[in-house]
């Protein structure tokens, strides 16, 4: 599938008409509708309009239902759109690409927003059937298409969500499921009635029908261990916990049961992994911008480990197109342990320099022309620190210049931890740029 764009208002000119853009991802479409040129020409200057209560309802259970079913199909990361005024985006299934453009061009054009309200009939999903009191089994093919262990995962992200016990389990065709209420999370409706409107206790006391399925034994504990079990006690204490993990992400970032945090705190703790394709002899490598694209890729994805952890804006490594040079001789130290990219260092060639002597609130010197190589950012993995190995990479960007340490210029602003390393590379001050 093609990237393209179709305009909606052809008797006006292109940069200001209403339009549709298609773009295709590994899992899943994205339809956006692009109002921005054509309400800044046709409104006030300044006047931001608000979408009609119908049109946003519909929209909103389009987004809902189909967000749910690529997530069924097996998608694990997360969607970014617009919902306003003068944006909106529709991640949809391939199958519904043309329906999806068809249903806003309805919905934008004559003001019908029934196409949207079919699409969401369409793409829902029986969560709530699948989730309700009860013993089931549901077989792929009849009541969902993808891997049964994707599936049932889908389905314990959806019940943790909704603060249920799932207890399911995945077999070669079907997945078992026997949702419940917890305790806790019963007591936590019937004390909050405002923040459960509607909520009704379907599970307190249930008990399958005679003809329920029964799900078949696979060995186990052959004794309830919890019979006649006295319920857990409950109590607040005040406890301060910071909102950000030490790798950047958030600790609340818990919607898929925490698997992208996982794996992003594993790389941030351990390095990168290094592809199995890649040669690698000694345990370090400077790539270029010019380098073959798997050790660019390399390079960027170990890029990405100080931009999330320390919140910049934009990954310190971004060759990654066709090769080229840098006029500046860019160039990106990776550090190899146990297979891993543990150490990082980006740095380039500049003549525009001032000494600090390190010292809070000091002014720097004057400038100095000398061409020096500077580093722009250095990393490294988190169980590898305080080992000394940012100080190798600061001497392996001096011999790759061919200078001392203490002639290596260091970015400005320098974060505490690279002005530790600094001072200990450099006492008697540093030349920044």
């Amino acid at each position: 599938m093609t990237e393209r764009t179709i305009y909606l208002d052809p008797d006006v000119r292109p940069s200001v008409s209403r339009k549709l853009t298609v773009q295709a991802y590994r899992w899943y479409a994205s339809v956006e509708l692009d109002r921005d040129d054509y309400l800044y020409a046709t409104t006030e200057r300044g006047r931001e309009p608000d979408l009609p209560s119908a049109y946003k309802e519909a929209l909103d259970r389009a987004l809902l239902a189909s967000t749910d079913r690529i997530w069924c199909d097996g998608y694990r990361g997360s969607f970014s759109w617009g919902e306003g005024a003068r944006c909106t985006t529709v991640p949809v299934p391939f199958s519904e690409v043309e329906a999806t453009v068809e249903a806003l061009r309805v919905a934008e054009l004559e003001h019908n927003y029934h196409q949207l309200h079919s699409l969401a009939d369409r793409l829902e999903l029986p969560i709530e059937q699948w989730l309700s009191p009860g013993e089931r089994e549901l077989v792929r093919g009849v009541d969902f298409q993808s891997p049964p262990r994707v599936f049932l995962d889908f389905l314990r992200a959806k019940s943790n969500t909704w603060g249920l016990r799932l207890n399911g389990r995945a077999t070669a065709g079907s997945v078992w499921v026997r949702p419940t209420l917890p305790s806790i999370q019963k007591t936590i409706r019937e004390m909050y009635p405002d923040q459960y409107p509607g909520w009704v206790d379907r599970w307190s006391g249930y008990t399958d029908p005679e003809d329920a399925p029964i799900r078949p034994w696979v060995g186990g504990r052959g004794q309830n261990l919890s019979h006649e079990a006295k319920p857990v006690h409950f109590d607040n204490i005040d406890i301060t916990t910071g909102r950000n993990c030490p790798c950047g992400l958030s600790f609340r970032d818990q919607w898929d049961e925490g698997k992208i945090h996982t794996a992003h705190h594993a790389a941030w703790a351990f390095g990168i992994h290094v592809p199995k394709s890649l040669m690698w002899p000694g345990n370090l490598a400077v790539v270029r911008p010019n380098s073959p694209i798997s050790w660019r890729n390399l390079a960027a994805k170990a890029g990405r480990m100080p931009m999330r952890e320390n919140h910049y804006d934009f990954n310190s490594w971004a060759y990654t197109g066709e090769p080229e040079e840098a006029p500046a001789n860019d160039r990106a130290f990776l550090l190899k342990a146990n297979d891993y990219v543990i150490g990082y260092l980006v740095a380039t060639d500049t003549s525009e320099h001032r000494r600090w002597d390190l010292v809070d609130g000091s002014r720097y010197d004057a400038n100095d022309e000398t061409l020096r190589p500077r580093i722009d950012l250095i990393w490294i993995a988190g169980s590898y620190r305080r080992q000394g190995l940012g100080a190798e990479l600061v001497q392996a960007l001096a011999d790759d210049f061919g200078c001392q340490v203490g002639d290596v210029s260091w970015s400005s602003p320098i974060s505490d931890a690279g002005r530790q390393l600094a001072r200990r590379l450099s006492p008697d001050g540093i030349w920044v740029s």
